[in-house]
This record gives C-alpha cells, sequence and structure tokens, in this order.
C-alpha cells in the first residue's frame, strides 16, 4: 500500500483518480488546489504525487517545484489536458516521471503509470539503503549457542508493532540487531533510519529528529523534514537514547504515546508512522534510581527489552566475525586477499576485547596497515588478553581485580570504568564501597 496524494481542481478528475488507486489498496488523499496539495505534503509523508499543472492559487510547476526542493524522494505523475503536453514534458525536466493525459483514458492505464512510479521508488529506495548501509546485512551471529535466545527473541517480536528496547555494551552489534528487526518485519520495505543519540550536539539533536520550519533558529533558512519524518512508513532506531537530555525525553515520550510530533518552530501536527527501537550502552534502571532517565520513557521504550551479548560471551563468533571484518578492511585499503595466520586466529580468541566489535575492526585495520604482505600474523595484532584466573581466588576475589584494572585503564574515572566493566554507575559505587576500593 502506497501514500498518495492527488491534487486536481476538478472534483470528477479528483474522485476517478482516488477510486481507481483505492481500489488497488492505496491510501489516497485529495487536494483541491496546489496551496491545499502544498498544506497536505507539509503535514503528511507520501509516496507519489499525482497533480494537475493548472490549478488555483498554485499551479501544478510550482507545487513540482516546491516537492523538488523540499521532498526529492517523492515520485510525481502530472496530469495535463491534450493541449499542454509541451508543459508536462517541462515538468518531467524538473523531475516528474510521467504524464497522464486528460481525459484519462481507462483505470487500469492509471494503475499501470502509478506501480510504475512506486517500483521506481523502491528501487532508487533500495540503492540509497545500499550505499548508506553497507554493513546492515551483517549477520546476527555465526553461531555461537548465547546468540541463540537473542535471535529467537528479535525474530519472535520483529513482525508485531511493539517497540524494541536494545541492551549491551558499546560494539555489540546493536544497530545490526536493529536492522535484522526491521528486515523481518512488516515495514522492511520501508526506510530504515538511525539516529545516534550521543553523536549530534544537544542544539541540533532535536532539528535533527523533528526537522523545523524557515526561520526556527538562527541558520534555519528553510524547512527541513527531520529523520523521524523521513522514515515514514518504516522503522526509526534511536541508538545511545539514554544520551538525551531531560527535555529531549520529555518530547519524546509525547510522540511515543500520541504518535504525533512537530517540527521545530512549527505548528502543524504530523504523524510519526514508525516503528521504534531504541538502544542504549547504559544501565536504564540505575540512571532512573539516579533521577538521569525518566521512568515512563523507559516503559514505553522497554516494551520488548532484548540484551546483546559482549564478545567475550560469545567465542563461537569471534573467528567468522575477525575474517569478515578483515575483507571489508582489505576492501576498503584496497589490498583485497587479507587472511589471519593460524597465530592471530587464536591470539583474537584469547583476547577480551572489552571494545567488542569496533575494538576488534580498529585492531584488524591497524594490523592490516603493518602487515607488508597478505598474511596478519599475531605480532601484527596489539589486543588485550584476558588475564589468567588463579587457583583459590574467589568470585569476589576476581571481581575486585577486575574493577581496580578497569579504575587503571581510565585514569579513575568511574563512570568510563562502569562503562567498560559493562554495569551501571551506582551499582560500580555500591562495589566501591563493598571492597573498600578508593
Amino acid at each position: 500500500m502506497a501514500r498518495i496524494l492527488v491534487a486536481d481542481d476538478e472534483e470528477g478528475i479528483r474522485s476517478f483518480v482516488a477510486e481507481a488507486l483505492e481500489t488497488d489498496g492505496h491510501a489516497v488523499t485529495q487536494a483541491a488546489d496546489g496551496r491545499e496539495a502544498a498544506r497536505r505534503l507539509g503535514e503528511t509523508g507520501f509516496d507519489l504525487l499525482i497533480t494537475d499543472l493548472r490549478m488555483p492559487r498554485l499551479d501544478g510547476m510550482a507545487l513540482l517545484r516546491m516537492m523538488r526542493a523540499e521532498q526529492p524522494e517523492v515520485e510525481v505523475l502530472v496530469l495535463t489536458a491534450h493541449g499542454t503536453v509541451d508543459t508536462a514534458v517541462e515538468a518531467m525536466k524538473l523531475g516528474a516521471l510521467d504524464y497522464v493525459s486528460k481525459p484519462i483514458a481507462s483505470p487500469a492505464e492509471l494503475r499501470l503509470l502509478v506501480a510504475r512510479a512506486l517500483e521506481r521508488r523502491s528501487l532508487l529506495a533500495l540503492r540509497d539503503r545500499a550505499a548508506r548501509d553497507g554493513e546492515g546485512d551483517d549477520p546476527l551471529t555465526d553461531g555461537d549457542p548465547a546468540m541463540a535466545p537473542v535471535v529467537a527473541s528479535l525474530r519472535k517480536v520483529a513482525p508485531t508493532p511493539a517497540t524494541v528496547l536494545l541492551l549491551g555494551e558499546s560494539g555489540t552489534g546493536k544497530e545490526v540487531a536493529a536492522r535484522a528487526v526491521h528486515r523481518w518485519s512488516a515495514r522492511a520495505a520501508g526506510p530504515f533510519v538511525a539516529v545516534n543519540g550521543a553523536a549530534l550536539p544537544e542544539n541540533l539533536l532535536e532539528s535533527e529528529l523533528f526537522g523545523h520550519e524557515k526561520g526556527a533558529f538562527t541558520g534555519a533558512v528553510a524547512r527541513r523534514r527531520g529523520r523521524l519524518e523521513l522514515a515514514a512508513g518504516g522503522t526509526f532506531f534511536l541508538d545511545e537514547v539514554a544520551e538525551l537530555r531531560p527535555e529531549l525525553q520529555t518530547k519524546l515520550l509525547r510522540v511515543l504515546q500520541e504518535r504525533r510530533f512537530e517540527r521545530v518552530g512549527g505548528t502543524q501536527t504530523l504523524e510519526a508512522d514508525v516503528r521504534w527501537i531504541a538502544a542504549t550502552n547504559r544501565d536504564p534502571r540505575a540512571m532512573m534510581a539516579e533521577g538521569r532517565f525518566r521512568e515512563d520513557l523507559y516503559h514505553r521504550l522497554a516494551v520488548f527489552p532484548v540484551r546483546l551479548p559482549p564478545l567475550r560471551e560469545r567465542r563461537a563468533d569471534l573467528r567468522p566475525l575477525a575474517q569478515r571484518l578483515l575483507r571489508r578492511v582489505g576492501e576498503e585499503l584496497g589490498r583485497p586477499g587479507l587472511r589471519l595466520a593460524p597465530d592471530a586466529l587464536r591470539r583474537i580468541e584469547a583476547a577480551s576485547w572489552p571494545g567488542n566489535v569496533r575494538e576488534l575492526r580498529n585492531a584488524l585495520e591497524r594490523a592490516a596497515i603493518l602487515a607488508d604482505g597478505a598474511e596478519i600474523r599475531a605480532e601484527h595484532l596489539a589486543v588485550e588478553t584476558r588475564a589468567p584466573v588463579r587457583g583459590g581466588g574467589t568470585l569476589a576475589d576476581l571481581e575486585r581485580e577486575a574493577i581496580a584494572a578497569a579504575l587503571a585503564e581510565v585514569g579513575g574515572n568511574r563512570r568510563k570504568a562502569a562503562e567498560r566493566l559493562g554495569i551501571g554507575l551506582r551499582t560500580l559505587y555500591e562495589k566501591l564501597k563493598a571492597y573498600g576500593i578508593t
């Protein structure tokens, strides 16, 4: 089903087009002139615009120019009378896919043109996603038993509209998991849009999420659609959600509750037609206890929480993951054919990888640069190996040593130590007190 806007000042034409397309299951919105069509386009995301060229208040050419400036991803078909074919050709130069001569010969002809326009839009979207998300089809696992319940849970929830909260240390593949849920969902043909809550400055994050109107703030020289609006019909992935400032948490809660939002500086209410997936490497419950994360927002997000285990808990995935990452590194460096020597594989499998997949990839890239030939040996890999377990030590002893080591590695920064250990800051404080670590 596609969302189609039909703009024509002749009610009979609008009704004919709407009826023909609704029979195919499309959702059709009608506009009686160009000004109303522009307003509808500003309120809701559409897949296709079918517009007459001659309309009062705002003609089809002006509407098309506005579309190409603000929503270039929307396909356009133009309706034209027999005497204005030259104008229709001009519209096609501006980006319209095709034109339909009035009177329309038959509903079948119209449906055929619409199907072709929608097919073209899907192909372009697939091409853009393939270029943008080159790593998006990575497998979740290569067969480690620790990942079996994770994959089963994600496959179970994917066909439903339930909001998913992915938990786990940084670099455990939360975005890969989110993309897998999207691929397995009913929204797979729609866009997958990801925003990292920690990667953007606070003053830009709200505009990035919700978009803004012209003049909303200094530098807002034109209307801009936000990522949430661009994700309409697909999946919206909000990574590092725990990093959002309190005011933005409040706005996000409202969007989750009402499925509606406004652009920054705007008054029009837009629909949030997205499937929500959020992720964090923090402990949300510890942050709630500290007053840094809204409890009501957590419960809205954690409808279906899933924890992704770190690499140290999924040893069977290490070897195939490393080989796959090295192939990618080799392609990027212009050195295809790079391979891991047996001693390098043993070293990788013995390492602790506190930074998970990101640390592994960085280590492989450094090794590829250091190696003169195609073979990566252990000597090229600078990795942190697991500390051997000494006989006679209790679990408490090992935990105390791990906490002390983490603090030493980050120069005593407790927040960073908690992140490295994969525990909440409050939990770390409790353990520091219990073990007498100062």
